[in-house]
């Protein structure tokens, strides 16, 4: 069962992973003081969920809480690519130069057709890059698809992965 976020976002379903994934994204976006602002906040995107089910998902996902460099106490999560030690989000701009970053470090090629972009990496850096993709939240990218060594993107624009794959390209460069 899926519901419609009041966001205009995506449906998310009712499901423990797709509220974990959820947690992560919501914790690693913005500072959460509290379960009660947790459980808020996914009760916008369509998820309601008990206080001791959150608990136990924040429990579960390796939530602890630390301050920020505010001082305040928000809880965070460890985050991916094997980094276990927990820490505050990073802003937009920090995640987009880690996107570039990562693009100068482990893009080999990018191709297009239509709305597609298939990236090349060595081997078992594709999951890493399109991760760092992921969370740069470019709006230009509907989603990414990771394998081994091979990565694809996928615009929103139908006729958008020419210059999607231009402007990863020139990332990557800026950096040579």
């Amino acid at each position: 069962m899926t519901e419609e976020s009041e966001h205009g976002g995506p449906s998310v379903p009712q499901t423990r992973t797709a509220r974990h994934r959820r947690i992560v994204d919501i914790l690693n976006r913005q500072p959460v003081r509290s379960q009660s602002q947790l459980a808020k906040l996914l009760a916008d995107d369509g998820l309601s969920v008990t206080q001791a089910t959150l608990s136990r998902d924040l429990d579960e996902l390796g939530a602890v809480k630390i301050r920020n460099t505010g001082g305040e106490l928000i809880y965070a999560v460890p985050s991916e690519g094997g980094f276990r030690t927990p820490q505050a989000p990073l802003g937009g701009s920090a995640k987009e130069e880690r996107m570039r970053r990562l693009s100068a470090e482990l893009l080999i090629s990018a191709e297009a057709s239509a709305n597609l972009v298939v990236l090349r990496t060595p081997p078992g850096a594709a999951q890493f890059l399109a991760s760092a993709i992921d969370q740069a939240e470019l709006h230009d990218i509907l989603g990414t698809i990771a394998g081994d060594d091979t990565l694809m993107l996928i615009s929103r624009d139908p006729a958008g992965g020419k210059a999607l794959a231009d402007h990863l390209l020139r990332l990557a460069q800026n950096d040579r």
